[in-house]
């Protein structure tokens, strides 16, 4: 790496200023194409059988394969006042039935049980074709559905089903990515017109990183045909794209007008931001690029398409940032100012507010380090009693017909719990050896009534190569009760079935969570040795010191503890559980985006050491000089992850929650306190680098005339 004049980040911005009608241009056709292509492909998600890991997701992915795809749905009536066997309540069963086979497409549309109180009754069919199909194709029955609850209103007549439920969290996460969009919007543009006092100035950031989440969305689509993404994608790239594009703008624009507030004319101010401003940004984007790489060695399909879209749009973002903002700076100039808001004054007495905390940190640094080291620790402590499981129907929002529906079925037919499935594979499963060992399994199996209530039935697919054999099971999914019937589950399939020679496996809810928990337990240390490897030498690189890598680390890591304490606290007794792959997204995302604000101040205090200052000066004018843009940037990121906290997902929810407390807690406590603090105790051995090291031709090299050694 150069120095940051001559720098990548420097050359992109020079070339940008001067070709701005090429760079304004080519950014806009470059965000056209992307939302362009991105409609006419459309986003592939993952189904549930490619979501699995594990003994379940090998199950899950053998049954889809080699069994005829389709899904079960049941129509709930109910009546609190007739029971099913009075005339009336017949007729409108007669009615949803009569409904449901006028609609092309269905299957064994028939009459199931009566609940034991006699006052609730089930309509069920099947529709043909794997996940993916039957979303959409529920539509229809959803609508024949709604119109005969709308003919009979003294009954609640309601749809529960896989597919029902999928299509109603696809069209709830819509609705959140709606709501998410229109509440971001003003509360950024109110952040940036308090930051900047002026509406084309606040305006631009906005404006660029909502572009940049447009194209990234986009460009999720062809990319999802390779690889499908997660339902929750658009949340996440939203999310992400929105802090990240509004941030790096909001450093490059800040730094612009500091220079022309120097008396610098707007294209050496374009200059100078692009060879400082830019190259932390540069510097930013691939330390978070990175982090997120990490979840690629997640082994998760989920880890691998939400590494996907976080990269990707980090990625977008760095390049808006470095091309079409330089080009736009440059085209508007002055313009820029316009727009001044009357009684809406900028920040700027932050400055003064942390030039006296900052002053105070460092006349006591052990005593604050300490006081600020103790308060993360605390708030990272009831983390210790996280309890991690994947989200069920039970923790969905209520707002969703088909998860209201799926309660009433399950108060009024226990025994319509979700299934588990133990899956065999064999040359023949038919073959006598496999038929007496499964008599053994179902004769085991019938002597835990209390965990698998239900008769057992199979499937077997047309090769006679596998056999699916489905269990009615007890408990939640995620209780105690199933995680007994798990085990019991496994352990006497083993015993029986897997005595015959054939290959067995345990699908169902309670088995894809415990599977995706051990997956989680094993790739955990890989994928944190990753992205604390990949930081330090990204660090180590930039600032050509070995001890402040060192230090961001273990900083980064005390606030990703607090986040995780935090989240635990306030959600994880309201929801039952933290969502079992949030942990590991949170602490790369986190890890990542909390490396904006050191680089940032970093790069500031190298400038200010670099030409003679002291450290303690140094880091004093480093983050008294960056407070306002810092303050500004946190402010932006809480308020929008904030927003997401108020969703009614349980993970974007609990997402949303996390991020906001880790950056609050990092602009504050982190960057005000613990910082400066640690960097005035180690003094000039903050930037200690071994000689054999320091002559390697990399990382930042300080300014001619430097009379630093």
């Amino acid at each position: 790496m150069q120095h940051p004049s001559s720098g990548f980040a420097a050359r992109a911005g020079r070339w940008s200023a001067r070709h701005r009608k090429t760079a304004i241009l080519g950014w806009l056709a470059f965000v056209v194409a992307a939302i362009v292509i991105g409609g006419a492909v459309g986003q592939n998600t993952l189904t549930s059988s490619q979501a699995g890991v594990g003994e379940s997701g090998h199950a899950a992915r053998a049954a889809a394969a080699a069994l005829p795809q389709s899904a079960k749905e049941n129509v709930v009536v109910h009546s609190s006042r007739l029971t099913a066997d009075t005339p009336v309540f017949d007729r409108v069963t007669a009615d949803v039935v009569r409904r449901l086979h006028a609609l092309p497409g269905l299957r064994d549309v028939r009459r199931g049980p009566i609940s034991r109180d006699r006052h609730t009754t089930l309509v069920s069919f099947t529709i043909p074709g794997d996940e993916t199909r039957a979303k959409t194709r529920v539509e229809a029955p959803l609508a024949a559905v709604a119109a005969a609850a709308k003919a009979h209103p003294g009954f609640r007549i309601e749809e529960a089903g896989d597919a029902s439920l999928q299509h109603g969290i696809e069209r709830s996460f819509e609705r959140n990515l709606g709501k998410a969009e229109t509440t971001s919007l003003p509360l950024t543009l109110a952040i940036l017109l308090l930051a900047f006092g002026a509406l084309v100035a606040a305006g631009l950031p906005l404006l660029l990183a909502f572009t940049g989440v447009a194209a990234t969305l986009g460009l999720v689509g062809p990319l999802s045909q390779v690889l499908p993404v997660d339902q929750t994608i658009g949340n996440v790239v939203l999310l992400i794209g929105l802090a990240v594009g509004v941030d790096y703008s909001l450093f490059y624009l800040k730094r612009v007008r500091e220079e022309r507030a120097a008396g610098r004319s707007n294209a050496a101010a374009i200059e100078a931001a692009a060879a400082t401003s830019g190259h932390a940004v540069l510097v930013s984007g691939l330390t978070v690029m990175i982090a997120m790489a990490g979840m690629y060695l997640a082994g998760s399909p989920t880890f691998t398409s939400l590494a996907t879209g976080t990269i990707l749009v980090v990625a977008v973002s760095v390049l808006g940032s470095l091309s079409v903002l330089p080009a736009t700076l440059s085209a508007l100039g002055d313009r820029v100012e316009k727009g001044r808001v009357p009684l809406v004054g900028r920040l700027t007495r932050e400055r003064d507010l942390w030039a006296s905390i900052v002053d105070a940190v460092l006349r006591r640094p052990a005593l604050s380090a300490t006081a600020a080291v103790a308060v993360l620790l605390a708030l990272a402590f009831p983390a210790l009693g996280m309890k991690l499981s994947l989200p069920d129907s039970g923790s969905l929002s209520r707002s969703i017909p088909a998860v209201r529906a799926t309660d009433h079925l399950r108060a009024a037919f226990p025994a319509q719990n979700a299934p588990a499935y133990v899956v065999l594979q064999a040359h023949d499963v038919t073959a006598p050896a496999v038929t007496r060992a499964e008599r053994r399994f179902q004769a085991a199996i019938a002597r835990h009534r209390d965990l698998f209530p239900g008769p057992v039935t199979t499937e077997v697919s047309a090769d006679r190569s596998l056999a699916r054999l489905s269990i009615p099971s007890a408990g939640d999914g995620a209780d105690a009760t199933s995680e007994r019937g798990l085990a019991t589950l496994r352990r006497t399939s083993a015993a029986t079935l897997g005595q015959s020679g054939a290959t067995v496996r345990v699908d169902g809810f309670a088995a894809r969570t415990a599977d995706f928990n051990a997956s989680l337990e094993h790739s955990t240390p890989i994928v944190f040795a990753f992205v604390l490897s990949a930081a330090f030498l990204l660090l180590l690189v930039t600032f050509r010191s070995l001890v402040i890598p060192i230090k961001a680390i273990l900083l980064n890591l005390l606030s990703v503890g607090a986040a995780y304490g935090v989240l635990v606290a306030v959600l994880q007794d309201r929801d039952g559980f933290v969502v079992a792959w949030l942990p590991l997204f949170l602490f790369v995302v986190l890890f990542g985006l909390s490396m904006d604000y050191h680089v940032f101040v970093l790069s500031r205090v190298r400038e200010a050491y670099d030409r003679g200052m002291s450290t303690e000066d140094a880091v004093a004018h480093g983050i008294e000089s960056t407070a306002g843009v810092i303050t500004s940037a946190a402010l932006v990121m809480v308020g929008v992850f904030a927003l997401f906290g108020t969703l009614d997902s349980v993970p974007l929810k609990q997402m949303g929650v996390g991020l906001a407390v880790a950056v609050a807690l990092d602009a504050t406590i982190v960057r005000g306190v613990l910082l400066p603090a640690c960097m005035k105790l180690l003094g000039d051995r903050s930037w200690w680098l071994p000689r054999r090291v320091s002559a390697a031709p990399f990382g930042w090299r300080r300014p001619a005339g430097s009379s630093r050694r």
